[in-house]
Formats: structure tokens, sequence, C-alpha cells
């Protein structure tokens, strides 16, 4: 079954974003990846349930909602657990740690590595995971 990103109002899903999020992280397959840490970009998207739509407002309460800084809070967490060898696997765990959450259906993480390659903006990867 294919989540859409984009909120849909009749499949009562929202969408809840994080875009820019600028860490350090020690990160890499190389010796001189494992000496420093190095700049990473993340982009996190989450469909999460819309218990109120199509039509319908909640209240104006944090509790009912996916609280982004919780997500950003997570990814600095797993960032910050130490050196991992491949950008997919952190941005996997990033994605997977989302799925905790019960109103979250999937989650998807761009991990760009900005300082890698001097003729091109990032590399990186993204990965989608979703509840069963």
């Amino acid at each position: 079954m294919s989540i859409p990103y984009t909120p849909d109002a009749d499949a009562a899903i929202r969408r809840v974003f994080v875009r820019g999020l600028t860490v350090l992280a020690r990160l890499g397959v190389y010796p001189h990846e494992e000496v420093a840490p190095q700049r990473l970009i993340l982009d996190i998207e989450l469909a999460v349930v819309d218990e109120y739509a199509p039509d319908g407002i909640g209240p104006d309460k944090l509790a009912r909602v996916v609280d982004y800084a919780e997500v950003v809070a997570s990814a600095r967490r797993i960032v910050a657990d130490g050196h991992t060898r491949l950008v997919e696997t952190l941005a996997e765990r990033i994605a997977v740690a989302a799925l905790q959450d019960p109103r979250v259906l999937s989650a998807r993480v761009t991990a760009a590595k900005p300082d890698i390659l001097h003729d091109a903006v990032s590399v990186g990867v993204t990965v989608e995971r979703r509840r069963l």
C-alpha cells in the first residue's frame, strides 16, 4: 500500500515535515570520515493520521498531533549515538524511530552530505519506512 506524503483529507492523512535540519554526524566508511564529524542535512517527512479529517478541526492541544520538536530531538539523539558507517543506516534508524508514534503511518528521511564532493551540492540517500 502506498501512503501519500501530500495531505489527503479523504484518507485522513496529514503531512508533518522537518526540512534542512543540519547536524554534525560521525559518519562514513573512509578513514578521514572516522576522524571528525561532518555536516549532514536531514529532511524528514511523515504521513500521519489526521483523525479530524476530512472536515473537522481538532482541539488546539499539542498532545493530539505529532510534535515536530520531538521528531527533531529523536533524530539528534540517533545522530549523536556514536559513529555510523553508512548514511543509509542512519536514515533508516531515524525513519524507524518516527514509526514508534502509532499515528505515524510512514516516514521518509533524506540524509544529505554537502561537503563530500567539490563539484556536487550534496550526496546522500532517501529512505522510506512504513507501518505494516
